[in-house]
């Protein structure tokens, strides 16, 4: 009779060349779409495994099937990012990165091997019924290649029926998870705001229209939205993170003057409303001071939304591992982004959070000094194998 699979114990066999793996892909970050040296080293380990591999969906994605020794109709998908940031690494350690002005600063080397791990383990044992699919995807930072890889047929020539993510977060000790039970991380939307006023002599402000105590006014209007339109027990943010105007000079009224920033909430009719709520404030300030004022809006990602019954899912094997003790429960929400959220307005599933301990220098994410903690390889992995056993019955 076959043993029964451990997955923590074969992590934990596995956890020395898991951490040479991640260590490598450390010192030779990719950014978005640029991921060439990382993809074709995952799917050659991949491809040595015996699993079905698959490239250059979403440019630089892979994705690799393994079918279960037993029969079963579920088809479950796991995913891990793969890019670098555009940061410059700060630590002298044997693998900081060899890329100036490119640094993995928030853990997608260790995400790319633990899911690595995970097909090794179950590729040698895979004691399930169904499908696991392992998604290895470009261009999370700011560059939508969850989008990219479903645009270019991740569901469509993948039956995935539910999609599983997971991150590393600092301030949640190793060894622990976090799981939602519905929000996870907020939409975010940049904007850029352009007033025109009526330049002219800094001594005679009473002949001209000034651009700046226009802007002076939105920047101050726009904090009470978030606090007057939504709901108390709701989250979002406006924030104005850069204001542009004048010639340099200091006895000039500039002609037009702009204002940027983001808009982040955790609910898609709070998205709606803070965007229309802005785009009222600046055009009604504007005209008040008998000025002009436009709002563009640069979509970005979604909130990240786990389906409860997925999440509840994620517990119980988080559970299993961690103790009851070492897994929150829908804590409060990030007002960071993800864009693993298109992938679960695709499909079913959940995105949890791994503990990578203090939030020290070391490990804050896209800090300069940041570094993933090696330590956590074996529990990532293990999570991953117990999810597919779990999912696939």
């Amino acid at each position: 009779m076959t043993a029964k699979l451990d997955p923590i114990a074969a992590s934990h066999a596995l956890h020395a060349d898991m951490q040479q793996w991640r260590r490598d892909i450390h010192q030779h970050p990719e950014t978005a779409y640029e991921e060439f040296r990382t993809s074709e080293q995952v799917a050659q380990r991949l491809r040595a495994l015996g699993l079905d591999v698959h490239t250059g969906i979403g440019e630089t994605g892979v994705v690799a099937v393994l079918h279960g020794k037993h029969p079963g109709d579920k088809h479950i998908g796991l995913r891990a990012d793969m890019d670098a940031l555009p940061l410059t690494e700060l630590n002298t350690f044997a693998h900081a990165s060899c890329h100036h002005g490119k640094m993995h600063g928030c853990g997608h080397d260790g995400h790319t091997t633990m899911l690595l791990g995970a097909a090794t383990i179950l590729a040698q044992n895979p004691d399930f019924a169904g499908t696991a699919y392992f998604i290895f995807q470009p261009a999370e930072e700011s560059n939508a290649g969850a989008k990219r890889m479903i645009d270019q047929g991740l569901f469509t020539r993948f039956p995935i029926a539910e999609i599983y993510g997971m991150h590393n977060w600092p301030g949640i000790p190793s060894g622990q998870f976090a799981v939602h039970a519905g929000a996870v991380m907020a939409s975010t939307d940049s904007f850029d705001i352009e007033i025109k006023g009526n330049g002219g002599h800094a001594a005679m402000p009473d002949t001209f229209t000034d651009p700046i105590l226009v802007a002076g006014h939105i920047i101050t209007a726009a904090q009470s939205i978030v606090a007057r339109n939504l709901k108390p027990s709701n989250a979002g943010v406006v924030s104005i993170t850069r204001m542009v105007g004048g010639s340099g000079a200091y006895n000039v009224i500039p002609e037009t003057a702009s204002l940027h920033g983001t808009i982040r909430s955790l609910d898609p009719q709070d998205r709606k409303l803070l965007k229309q709520r802005l785009q009222t404030v600046v055009e009604h300030i504007a005209q008040a001071f008998d000025a002009s004022a436009s709002v563009r809006f640069l979509e970005g990602y979604p909130a990240t939304i786990n389906h409860h019954a997925n999440a509840e899912a994620c517990y119980q094997v988080a559970t299993e591992l961690a103790g009851e003790a070492g897994v929150q429960w829908n804590p409060p929400p990030s007002m960071g982004a993800e864009d693993f959220a298109y992938m679960l307005e695709e499909r079913p599933g959940a995105y949890i959070w791994i503990g990578n301990g203090d939030a020290t220098e070391s490990r804050a994410l896209h800090n300069p000094h940041y570094d993933f903690n090696d330590s956590i390889l074996p529990l990532g992995a293990s999570y991953w194998v117990r999810l597919v056993q779990h999912l696939c019955r």
